[in-house]
């Protein structure tokens, strides 16, 4: 048997596949399809202080090899959470994450602190990186100070594990993993949605109605795993792979490239069952191969 055990922070994961926060809504939602309990752990869809409708319709819009989406961190507030979804994700087998996001660094760490009160909860995914809201996400996620500022704070409110989830819009993404590492994050995750915007030549007009929006999917994978490879020889905290994962064989690229854990996002819109064929796909790999821990895979490429 092959051991898929990673350890990121203070929590161990069964195997390195995770879910991608805003693609696999609060993981009821799969239920029918496999036992989300299988997966090393779930992302939940990103949370508020308060209510958000999100912005205006339409909000997603198919690309080459991708989508876009402008959903605007859509939810019900950190209320409805404490007393409807984490009663049922609470039950869950397996490490279940919450992704927070605000527009001041005081709504931020509010929601951590409330956070840190729930027992099942296993870490925070902190989102200093959304690309689709008027306030907050771009705003801290592409400013040094303000990155440093956030996670510092958050950092002090909460004790579990803190993943800082890095946005691809920058400069210098060492610089920002840096940043995360120095204080205090347990791991970050990267990438978030590239900016990005489409036209409809039909009506002559943006197909989103904020303009732009995330770009995700295949599109992306080069750059998200590019900059994983960036991060994970920067730092020493784990690094979490996003973008464009749609298979076991995308999976195992951010794995040798320094990831050690990986999260499946648009895939899932897809292929609901792609987490769950993902993760034995990398099992099935590292048994042929012959590798008996997925620990020597991580980072496989920048071994002599």
């Amino acid at each position: 048997m092959v051991n898929l055990e990673v350890n990121i922070g203070k929590t161990t994961f069964k195997n390195p596949v995770l879910t991608a926060s805003g693609t696999f809504g609060n993981g009821s939602e799969f239920d029918d399809f496999f036992d989300v309990s299988r997966l090393g752990g779930i992302l939940l869809k990103g949370t508020t202080l308060e209510p958000r409708e999100g912005n205006p319709y339409p909000r997603m819009a198919e690309t080459p090899s991708g989508m876009l989406n402008s959903v605007g961190l859509q939810n019900k507030g950190i209320d409805y959470f404490e007393k409807n979804i984490y009663p049922k994700v609470s039950l869950y087998k397996t490490n279940v994450i919450v992704n927070i996001n605000g527009n001041y660094i005081e709504e931020y760490v509010e929601l951590a602190s409330r956070v840190n009160k729930l027992d099942n909860i296993a870490g925070i995914e902190l989102n200093i990186s959304c690309p689709n809201v008027k306030m907050g996400g771009m705003a801290f996620g592409t400013n040094a100070a303000s990155a440093r500022e956030v996670t510092k704070a958050v950092r002090a409110a909460y004790n579990k594990t803190l993943i800082v989830k890095l946005s691809p819009n920058v400069t210098s993404i060492v610089d920002f993993a840096r940043i995360a590492e120095e204080e205090g994050a347990d791991s970050i995750s990267l990438i978030n949605t590239l900016l990005g915007m489409a036209v409809d030549i039909r009506t002559l007009r943006p197909s989103l109605s904020t303009i732009t929006g995330g770009l995700s999917g295949p599109a992306v994978k080069p750059i998200a795993l590019r900059m994983v490879w960036q991060a994970a020889k920067a730092v020493r905290i784990p690094v979490i792979g996003i973008g464009g994962i749609m298979n076991s064989d995308d999976a195992i690229e951010f794995i040798a490239a320094g990831a050690s854990a990986v999260q499946v996002g648009t895939a899932s819109f897809i292929d609901p069952m792609a987490s769950v064929r993902i993760l034995e796909g990398i099992e099935e790999y590292l048994t042929t191969k012959g590798f008996n821990d997925i620990k020597d895979l991580i980072g496989y490429i920048n071994r002599k």
